[in-house]
């Protein structure tokens, strides 16, 4: 029991990190100077950062419990 936590925290940091990196790139494509004033300053990098983590917290959030509930699935069948 105590491993297959282990796993799954493991395995919810890594999935974090790399969705996180994932939403970082994909928001490089992103026009932010349409909504920012100066969209090459801190602040402007800071929501980019922000953003990252929260979508790529709740991807990987998302992957996690769907990964969940489809093991669960195998008690459905006993």
């Amino acid at each position: 029991m105590v491993n297959s936590v282990g796993i799954s925290a493991l395995l919810y940091i890594v999935l974090t990190i790399i969705f996180i990196a994932i939403s970082w790139w994909a928001l490089q494509a992103f026009r932010f100077d349409l909504f920012v004033k100066k969209p090459d300053g801190a602040q402007a990098k800071l929501l980019q950062v922000l953003l990252s983590i929260f979508i790529g917290h709740g991807v990987a959030q998302f992957f996690m419990e769907y990964l969940g509930h489809s093991l669960l699935l195998q008690n459905l069948f006993q």
